[in-house]
């Protein structure tokens, strides 16, 4: 019996990779452009990590942590999101000490032991950013910025920026309040998850897919209604920013974060082509986290996009990988080791070359060459290397013509 892969954590394939290449090359030069450095966090963590920061009552902790004790009997957790771990090195390295400003980017898989559906899976992808130490709106604005630059360079289209305010420390208490008095009348309407949720996150019963959720907080009372006068301006200047730089977005004041650790301004990127998987990028501001996690009280924001629904919204029109710039056939064993020997070459000054080891016909060789889409093919037996001369057959334009030998690596390079 054949082994197989795990339920929800899937294999990216040639073929399918190229798109996940062309997503993050896009991301480390945008990000970079904009002042961004990678950094890369290991893929377990303390358990204590997440239930600090993305709160003990979410779905996430409570059920979706993929958990274990360790052979010292630590509690370990295979990272369900990118902020937290990230935020842990900020601390533990003290990069706040390099410069006052941090901006930070990540590309990696997270876990969550979630029912596995189009777009969410058990093992899945981010790409993620930070900015530490600014609570400037203007920087909310450049982030959106970038990220709506993002979705623009790869050519993912029907995408929409909304954004909404969940306030601060100061003010969401007073509106927790007046949203659970809300819901208190329409418990029984709730799905269980969301009556069961209702003491502790009622915030997430606005945030429900489930029709019956949907209907029962209609009308619900919002949270820009509720914004202390220092949230309020903050959000309305984001959205003057956004403004000025010619940022589309709609006010979405539904619109909720699942971990606890967020403030003020929050976003998504949507879609309708991925059904129940609306949101492609998420994020928003977190000035508290940091220093809940025993770093200093320096504010933060961040968002993060999902790999594999963006390669979903760019398979249409996924570009075909190139083909070898040169397919070296060869006839008899002379002809196949100088071939051997000028194919290593080729490969070691970077052009993508390939040839046929078995010592096939010129007819299976040239179906071979055809097959992984080569430019060019060079045709080379004893007769050949006895002239000092070889074919080269232009694969597109299907015209064939005898070149030097002294000439061939420069046609290579031409064409690589």
């Amino acid at each position: 019996m054949s082994i197989t892969g795990i339920k929800g954590m899937n294999d990216i394939l040639p073929g399918e990779v190229e798109t996940w290449q062309f997503l993050e090359q896009n991301a480390r030069q945008i990000f970079g452009a904009f002042g961004y450095r990678e950094i890369r966090v290991p893929v377990a963590e303390k358990t204590e990590l997440f239930c600090r920061s993305i709160g003990e009552t979410t779905d996430i902790v409570e059920k979706e942590m993929y958990t274990f004790s360790d052979k010292g009997g630590t509690s370990m957790t295979l990272r369900p999101e990118g902020t937290a771990p990230v935020m842990r090195a900020f601390i533990e390295h003290k990069l706040h000490n390099l410069d006052p400003v941090t901006k930070l980017y990540y590309l990696g898989p997270m876990f969550r032991h979630e029912r596995p559906q189009k777009g969410r899976y058990r093992q899945f992808h981010q790409i993620g950013a930070e900015v530490i130490g600014l609570d400037d709106p203007k920087i909310d604005a450049q982030v959106l910025a970038m990220l709506s630059h993002f979705f623009q360079a790869v050519g993912i289209t029907g995408v929409a920026l909304q954004v909404n305010s969940l306030g601060c420390p100061e003010c969401r208490p007073d509106y927790r309040q007046t949203l659970l008095a809300f819901l208190h009348d329409r418990l029984p309407q709730l799905c269980a998850d969301c009556q069961r949720r209702a003491a502790t996150n009622p915030l997430r019963a606005l945030d429900c897919k489930v029709p019956g959720c949907i209907e029962a907080t209609a009308g619900a009372p919002a949270m820009v209604e509720h914004l202390c006068s220092g949230c309020a301006l903050h959000f309305d200047a984001v959205r003057g920013h956004l403004n000025q730089l010619e940022v589309p977005f709609a006010v979405n004041p539904r619109m909720v974060r699942g971990l606890d650790y967020y403030t003020k301004t929050t976003f998504e990127m949507v879609t309708d082509r991925l059904g129940a998987q609306s949101a492609v990028a998420a994020g928003g501001r977190y000035d508290g986290l940091i220093a809940s996690l025993g770093g200093p009280p320096l504010p933060g924001i961040g968002f993060a996009m999902g790999e594999e629904r963006l390669a979903l919204l760019l398979s249409d029109s996924a570009a075909t990988p190139p083909g070898p710039a040169v397919f070296i056939a060869t006839l008899g064993s002379e002809a196949a080791s100088y071939g051997f020997r000028l194919l290593t070459r080729l490969q070691r000054e970077g052009i993508y070359a390939e040839m046929e080891y078995a010592g096939k016909s010129l007819k299976a060789q040239l179906r071979r060459a055809d097959k992984l889409g080569a430019q060019k093919v060079l045709i080379l037996g004893g007769d050949e290397l006895a002239r000092g001369v070889a074919q080269i057959r232009d694969m597109a334009a299907g015209t064939q013509a005898e070149v030097p030998l002294e000439d061939i690596d420069k046609l290579v390079r031409s064409a690589g």
